[in-house]
């Protein structure tokens, strides 16, 4: 899986595929307003291809639903 390139880093999209990640935590981050939790904290990461993150991403952006199921997505 090829990652997707970004000019600039937008948190709010997943660094495999760049849809968007729907991360309540960067939610709240951004708007100083309490979220309910995350859907990452109920996800199976295991089939994820967390190696394929590139490095400047990593701890930075999330990865999305679909790409965390295994099954990216693509724009």
């Amino acid at each position: 899986m090829a990652a997707v390139i970004f000019d600039t880093m937008d948190a709010t999209r997943c660094p495999l595929c760049g849809e968007q990640n729907r991360c309540a935590m960067e939610v709240a981050r951004e708007t100083g307003e309490p979220q309910p939790p995350c859907w990452c904290m109920a996800t199976d990461f295991r089939n994820a291809p967390l190696a394929a993150v590139p490095q400047q991403m990593r701890g930075k952006a999330c990865i999305c639903a679909r790409c965390a199921a295994g099954t990216p997505g693509g724009s």
